[in-house]
């Protein structure tokens, strides 16, 4: 067997395990320990306010948590086949295999997992990722892995999406996935304008934020979908075809833009309707801090110099 660069071209090195990716991974785990963060103060927030404030924080942060993780999520266009296939290209050596293929805003993502993951004497389970965000070179990272000899399933569905495949849709999943990102980073700024408006005695300020982080969010979703006017190659391995759907960021992302408009839109109508209702959500429960404790008698202050000086009379005289 020749060498290739002092590599064996049938991809000797460890195996990656499909996984969460790591940018996805952090920012979950931002998140949930702001959640936990308020969550661990919560008690210390009395009466009925503590509800409000609960619901108020826990939605904010899943709104935030949505539109950052939407980035690095790979699950906007999804799909999968279990088939029997070729191992490697040029060989009569077939295998079964779950293939499955991830496309997000940055790339695709392509695993392939042996059923059982022990066949030919190797282990089955491939994980690759293939990057055309801006400043990243697609067709090199293929080049790549073609030396590496990946198996021929993950080879032939990389190929599907480069620059130079007869398909003719890295151009506009490249476009889609540029445009769609960078609105949701617009949203992202957005949503963090609101919290502070909200905040502060400018409630509406803060509604009309929340109506401009929903609408670019279904802009986000409404330029990936813009991908789906061109029909993609037809997909087959073995005796099997490989379709695709929208995935879960896709539906979440469009759900928290639709979620984002009717916040807003709510707000909106609260601040001109009933400003002493969106008041009372914002600020708390308002009976907590104006009325007294139940079984308390009122507290009274009175001042014992009170009847003296009002009892008395007071003459003044003056004599010409």
């Amino acid at each position: 067997m020749t060498l290739w660069n002092g590599v064996l071209p049938f991809y000797p090195q460890p195996r990656h395990a499909a996984g969460l990716s790591v940018p996805l991974l952090i920012v979950i785990l931002v998140f949930l320990v702001l959640a936990a963060s308020f969550l661990l103060i919560l008690p210390g927030i009395r009466g009925h306010s503590r509800w409000f404030w609960l619901v108020r924080v826990l939605l904010s942060l899943f709104i935030g948590a949505e539109i950052v993780a939407a980035h690095f999520s790979a699950e906007w266009s999804v799909g999968s086949v279990s088939t029997k296939t070729s191992y490697k290209a040029f060989s009569v050596e077939r295998v079964r295999a779950h293939v499955g293929l991830h496309v997000g805003l940055d790339g695709v993502n392509i695993t392939l997992t042996g059923t059982p993951v022990q066949q030919l004497n190797e282990t089955i389970d491939y994980n690759e990722q293939f990057i055309w965000r801006v400043g990243q070179n697609y067709a090199g990272a293929y080049a790549e892995a073609l030396e590496k000899g990946l198996p021929y399933p993950v080879l032939y569905l990389a190929e599907k999406f480069t620059p130079s495949s007869p398909c003719g849709v890295y151009r506009q999943y490249r476009l889609a996935g540029h445009y769609a990102s960078a609105t949701l980073w617009v949203a992202f700024c957005f949503w963090l304008l609101s919290n502070m408006l909200l905040s502060m005695p400018v409630p509406h300020y803060g509604g009309l934020a929340l109506l401009i982080t929903g609408a670019f969010a279904l802009f986000s979703v409404f330029a990936f979908a813009s991908v789906s006017s061109v029909p993609l190659c037809q997909l087959r391995l073995g005796s099997s075809e490989l379709t695709t759907h929208y995935g879960a960021a896709f539906w979440i992302t469009l759900a928290t833009g639709v979620l984002c408009l009717l916040l807003g839109a709510a707000v909106l109508s609260l601040h001109y309707a009933r400003p002493s209702a969106l008041r009372l959500f914002l600020e708390g429960s308002v009976k907590d801090l104006e009325s007294p404790t139940k079984g308390s008698s009122p507290l009274i202050l009175s001042n014992p110099l009170h009847k003296h000086f009002r009892a008395s009379d007071l003459t003044i005289s003056t004599n010409l």
